[in-house]
Formats: structure tokens, C-alpha cells, sequence
């Protein structure tokens, strides 16, 4: 039996590894942020010459018909890089909705768009995913929406919106559909968009050519393996600059990684971070090999990376002392997409709970 990664999925991490690395360094990034791009264009164009727009899709769209392993290798190299790109709802979620609950005519006329990288697909799920505040959430009555779905992913520059009402039903709304107002929300992460989607007698076509209730149910189990992925990603990125930095940094005539207090604590973030690689890759493999398990895989996943995801976060900085807060060192970058990874689709402590709940230990 094979525990690893297969040789493509090999040569797809490096490749985008290698692409991102020479179209995203931090100035890039910084350039992003700060002008508050929808998203990195430049970027994105360099990952739709890789194929990965169309990873999810199926190849009979003219997609890659790839599985959510290797979305997983994916989202890892973003959160490495902290790309500034519309992967998360344009790239999995969406097309998993339109796969599942999409009407033949919808499959035909957004599926081979997003497979090439020419539609962007922003998802609105969170009122179903984390729990709505108040005021939030969207109903649905004869084609139309109306109401309000907060921190949606990938909208901004949005050519389709798959959003999910209240009841749990699903809907595709044309980005610039008439009564849409499209509010962007400022976070602490700079390298991703989030808005806010308000309706006022929106006009909707319903997904409900399938199981809309278990389509919506495996976006998110999708979207929150995908938001773990990149916590490892950012994880890791910052345990190499705390390592790199511990090597030169000098005090008292030594280097600060000659000192056992810095020594374990780089050792310390190493030894939590990569025991969850394989929850995560698991999660992955769960999504479409065994179903009966994916929910409560991406669950934990979601859940032990976003705590674990912080505890690195703050210690690299650490390392760094004075230096890990300044723009010139960048390593905020990081931290941040680390700190938004954990909230959106659910908190830490929400995402516990369904655990709970599934294994029979909570009560509904």
C-alpha cells in the first residue's frame, strides 16, 4: 500500500512551487497588499498556464479531473508563497458545486470557463459554514435573493457567485447581476479579499440539478482542507525564515541558534507543524475515497491546524524578536494568512464542535 505522494504529485507541488517562487516573492505580495488588488493577475495567469484553474474540473469540461490530494499540494505551495490568487472559491468550492449540483446547461457554460481561468467564481457559504451574525444570511423566493452574506471568498472581481441561502439551497448569481451591491471587508490579511454580498431582489438560478444539502456540505469540508493546506504552507514558510534568521543573528558573540532556549524552539514549532501534514493529506485522500469519513477528517484537520498554525506563528516571530514586526522582514504576511485561515468556514471551536457532535460525543 502507498502512504506517499505519487510521482506527479511530486512534480505538481514543485512546479508551482518553483513558479511561485518566481511570481510571487514578498515584494510582489507587499505590491498586492497594498494597492489592494482583487487579486495578483500576473500571478494567476502564471498558475493558469500550469492548469490549476482547472484542477477540480472535470475533463469533459476541459479540466484536469484532478482530486482534492492534489488540490491539497496546491494550497500549500499558496500559503508557502502567500499568493495573492482566487483559489480557495474559484478553483475548488465552485466547481465542486456546479459538479454536483449544477444543471447540465450551467456545467456547459461556466465549467470550461473556469477550467481555462477566464471566469472567477467568488463562494458564499459562511452563514452555513461558521454560524451567521446577525442581520446576515439570504433567503430565497420565485428566482429571487435577498439579504446579506458576509466574508465571501473570491468575489470582488467575481464573474459568478455560487451562494447558499439559509435553508441550505444554492444559487449562481451573475457578478453583475442588478440589486447586487458587492461591499469589500478589510481584514487582517491583505493578500485575499473578502466581501460582502448584498441582495435585493437578486435574480438567482437555483443549483438543484443534485443533492444541493450534500454538495454544499462537501465545499466546505473542501474549503476548510484547503484553508489547512495553506496554514501548513504559511506554517512551514515561517519556521524556515525563524531557522535561516537563527543561523545569523549574533548576540553575546554567537549566533542565536546556538542557544538551547532558540534551539527548541525552533524545534518545538517543527514537531507540532509536521504531524499535521498527514491529517491534512488524509483529509484530502478521505474527500473522494472514503466519503463516509471526509466530513469529520476535514473537521479535525481544520481545527488542529488553525491552533497549531498560530502557536508557529507567534513563536517565529519570536525568534525574530524586534525584527519579526517590521515591513522590511515581511514575516507579517505570513502571520496574518495564518490568522484568517483560522476563522474563515468556522473558528477553531466551532469546527471542534461539529467534530464532536459526528463522533457522538456533543449532543445537537
Amino acid at each position: 500500500m502507498e502512504f506517499g505522494l505519487s510521482e506527479d504529485q511530486k512534480l505538481l507541488q514543485e512546479s508551482v512551487g518553483r513558479t511561485l517562487e518566481r511570481v510571487s516573492p514578498l515584494d510582489r505580495v507587499r505590491k498586492a497588499a497594498e494597492t489592494r488588488e482583487d487579486y495578483a493577475a500576473d500571478v494567476w495567469a502564471a498558475l493558469r498556464d500550469l492548469g490549476v484553474p482547472g484542477m477540480m474540473v472535470p475533463e469533459d469540461f476541459g479540466g484536469m479531473g484532478m482530486k482534492l490530494l492534489d488540490a491539497v499540494l496546491v494550497a500549500e505551495m499558496l500559503g508557502r508563497h502567500v499568493a495573492p490568487v482566487p483559489f480557495v472559491g474559484t478553483a475548488v468550492m465552485a466547481p465542486i458545486a456546479l459538479t454536483g449540483a449544477g444543471s447540465a446547461a450551467q456545467q456547459e457554460a461556466w465549467l470550461p470557463k473556469l477550467a481555462s481561468g477566464e471566469a472567477i467564481a467568488g463562494v458564499a457559504v459562511s452563514e452555513r459554514a461558521a454560524g451567521a451574525r446577525d442581520g446576515a444570511g439570504v433567503t430565497a423566493a420565485a428566482g429571487k435573493l435577498n439579504g446579506s452574506a458576509l466574508f465571501a471568498l473570491d468575489a470582488a472581481g467575481a464573474d459568478i457567485l455560487i451562494v447558499a441561502d439559509k435553508a441550505g439551497g444554492l444559487h449562481l448569481v451573475k457578478g453583475d447581476a442588478k440589486g447586487l451591491t458587492k461591499v469589500a471587508l478589510t481584514s487582517i490579511d491583505l493578500t485575499r479579499g473578502l466581501t460582502e454580498l448584498q441582495f435585493d431582489n437578486v435574480e438567482a438560478e437555483a443549483l438543484a440539478s443534485g443533492d444541493a444539502a450534500a454538495t454544499l456540505g462537501r465545499m466546505i469540508d473542501a474549503g476548510r482542507v484547503m484553508l489547512a493546506a495553506d496554514t501548513l504552507g504559511a506554517g512551514w514558510a515561517m519556521i524556515d525564515k525563524a531557522v535561516a534568521y537563527a543561523a545569523e543573528r549574533k548576540q553575546f558573540g554567537r549566533v542565536i541558534g546556538s542557544f538551547q532556549a532558540v534551539k527548541h524552539m525552533c524545534a518545538e514549532m517543527a514537531s507540532e507543524l509536521e504531524p499535521c501534514r498527514s491529517l491534512i493529506w488524509y483529509a484530502g485522500h478521505a474527500f473522494d475515497e472514503v466519503p463516509a469519513e471526509a466530513s469529520l477528517m476535514a473537521a479535525h484537520a481544520k481545527s488542529l491546524t488553525a491552533e497549531v498554525g498560530r502557536f508557529v506563528a507567534r513563536t517565529a516571530t519570536e525568534v525574530h524578536g524586534g525584527m519579526g514586526f517590521t515591513d522590511l522582514v515581511g514575516l507579517h504576511y505570513w502571520f496574518k494568512r495564518i490568522g484568517l485561515d483560522r476563522q474563515l468556514l468556522g473558528s477553531p471551536e466551532r469546527v471542534r464542535g461539529e467534530a464532536a457532535k459526528m463522533q457522538g460525543w456533543a449532543a445537537d
